[in-house]
């Protein structure tokens, strides 16, 4: 049980630093920071004062974890950029720290972040999603749980990314993304569900078609998105997925993708 920094690692006294935690060379570990068991982190890392990294989680070289918003209203208080455990963070990503909105950033556990992503102030990145090279979000994103964003994608502040979507690369999401889905196109649109990553993990023919039949109702039926989700609240025991997509569309602030036919 012992911590691996080397010689030219310049780490904190004050930081809490777990067991078996390895620290490559040049790189800067600050006063309040956290790093939980197992994790290793590479070289010319910067974990600023409110990094909270998990345990075994891979941090790449060149990365830069909890540094102050780029939000001007930003004065100094002290928030966090929180990490979940298994968490792999590649070369050269920026993570910035909360604002007084929500205190903190949070990444959750299993996730991928590919080299160049910047995850902006107050983001919430749920658990097993992984975001492709380069992909860059405003402040206030959210991305739920086993969503993928494909490289370049620019995601507008206060967006939401819904569970198990897939979001085309090289492209712009201003508006938010209901779960299940795929969304390409420019502008982005609805292009069907995501059914490949759904098999993959393990949803039934039969989950996978009463979410596709939500989708047409919702996409197809000729309906607006308010007049769609009335009928489908209306149907006998909705499953808790298209119940999922219900409750998104209606929580949603900036309103959702746009169909194809539009």
């Amino acid at each position: 049980m012992s911590i691996s920094i080397h010689s030219s690692a310049i780490v904190s006294p004050k930081a809490q630093i777990a067991d078996n935690v390895s620290v490559g060379p040049f790189t800067i570990i600050e006063d309040n920071v956290v790093i939980g068991d197992g994790t290793q982190i590479g070289s010319s890392v910067l974990c600023a004062d409110g990094a909270r990294i998990g345990r075994n989680c891979v941090v790449h070289k060149g990365a830069v974890i909890a540094t102050p918003p780029q939000d001007l209203k930003y004065k100094n208080e002290p928030t966090t950029c929180e990490i979940g455990d298994n968490t792999t963070v590649r070369e050269f990503c920026t993570l910035n720290r909360g604002t007084t909105e929500h205190w903190k950033s949070v990444i959750g556990s299993n996730c991928l972040l590919m080299a160049y992503a910047h995850v902006a102030h107050d983001c919430t990145i749920g658990n097993n999603v992984i975001i492709a090279n380069a992909v860059q979000m405003g402040g206030h994103v959210t991305i739920q749980d086993w969503a993928i964003v494909g490289g370049l994608t620019a995601v507008h502040q206060f967006s939401t990314i819904g569970a198990h979507a897939m979001v085309q690369g090289h492209k712009g999401v201003s508006k938010d993304v209901p779960p299940y889905v795929r969304a390409g196109r420019e502008p982005m649109v609805y292009e069907g569900i995501n059914s490949v990553g759904l098999r993959r993990r393990g949803f039934t023919n039969a989950t996978i078609e009463a979410i596709q039949q939500a989708y047409q109702v919702i996409y197809a039926s000729g309906l607006n998105v308010s007049q769609a989700v009335e009928a489908l609240e209306q149907e006998q025991a909705i499953i808790p997925e298209v119940q999922l997509i219900l409750d998104f569309i209606r929580a949603s602030k900036r309103g959702i993708l746009a169909g194809k036919h539009h």
